[in-house]
């Protein structure tokens, strides 16, 4: 399942990052969004995603969302 399928206030242990762009899994691991590391979806709102990754917090789009495999 991807981060976009998850539901609001839950904690998801990152699998892997599924995507052929280096430039996006380069900036999302800059975020803190790598394998094993926790993350929980906060709310989404329209097509963005509050996302918190080690105590901060990230607003990503759905094609970030549905890269991260949970």
């Amino acid at each position: 399942m991807n981060l976009a399928q998850g539901r609001i206030n839950t904690e998801y242990v990152i699998k892997e990052i599924k995507t052929n762009d280096e430039e996006l899994k380069s900036f999302l691991f800059t975020l803190g969004c790598y394998e094993g590391e926790l993350v929980t979806v906060i709310s989404i709102l329209a097509e963005n995603y509050v996302i918190s990754v080690k105590d901060a917090r990230y607003s990503i789009d759905q094609d970030l969302a549905e890269a991260i495999i949970v």
